[in-house]
């Protein structure tokens, strides 16, 4: 079998080779696709001096910072192209801890996406506000009312998919990013009749660096929930997915 883990980069010059080594002392048959959004850090260049010495490691360049979704997708997509069997995501900043690789890999014989649930044994984080904690719990469980689905935590990133869901899936329609990212792929992932289940994780806050976090994905997240179930918006729709330019909304709301 074949796995890959997608890890989107941008400014992780200080966690990158770490984890790196990390996930390898524990899994050293596993590939890894970094995908650096032109990082003022060198993240990227990092990366490439790793790839040069392991061919297990996969380098994919874009021009800006270009979001999370997106960069996902164009891990995805490298991964299947490399006859991948199982399609893990994971930050880059140690919040995921490479431990819990063993328990997706047992988990994921079963289903089709093994989620790591921060909220499936009651909460599991550390090192968030309690403001932020709640935002994030109320958040899932507003998801998971509207659109009727029984997980847990859905704006997880720490993941696992077999390659049958990617290959159904039409990520060349996925526009959103963040938060709205991942809701966006449990939806499809349970509309496709695929099976999902959850593990639970505990999750840390970065040690280093920034968060990534901005009240546009929160929002986005929020908008794109209410796009996969309200009935009167249905007839918004088109070919994209994601249609309306959510970030003009927001900021028409801010001020």
């Amino acid at each position: 079998m074949k796995y890959f883990i997608i890890i989107p980069t941008y400014n992780e010059s200080e966690n990158l080779p770490n984890l790196i080594e990390r996930i390898f002392s524990l899994h050293s048959n596993f590939n890894i696709v970094v995908v650096d959004d032109n990082s003022p850090d060198g993240t990227g260049a990092i990366a490439d001096t790793m790839a040069k010495e392991d061919k297990r490691i996969h380098v994919l360049h874009r021009k800006e910072k270009a979001g999370l979704g997106t960069a996902y997708v164009a891990g995805f997509k490298y991964a299947l192209t490399k006859d991948a069997d199982y399609i893990f995501e994971m930050d880059a900043d140690f919040s995921h801890n490479p431990e819990y690789i063993k328990d997706f890999i047992s988990a994921i014989s079963d289903v089709d996406l093994v989620i790591g649930s921060r909220y499936l044994h009651g909460v599991t984080i550390q090192g968030w506000s309690f403001r932020r904690l709640l935002l994030s719990k109320l958040a899932n469980i507003f998801v998971s009312r509207i659109l009727v689905m029984p997980v847990w935590d859905f704006t997880s990133g720490f993941r696992c998919y077999k390659r049958s869901v990617l290959e159904n899936i039409k990520l060349e329609k996925i526009r959103s990013d963040g938060y709205a990212f991942q809701i966006e792929m449990v939806y499809f992932t349970i509309q496709n009749g695929f099976s999902v289940k959850e593990i639970p994780i505990v999750f840390t806050e970065r040690a280093s660096g920034e968060s990534k976090i901005s009240r546009h994905i929160v929002w986005e997240a929020l908008w794109l929930t209410f796009r996969c179930h309200a009935p009167f918006l249905k007839i918004i729709r088109t070919k994209s997915f994601f249609c309306i330019d959510t970030q003009k909304i927001f900021n028409r709301i801010s001020k």
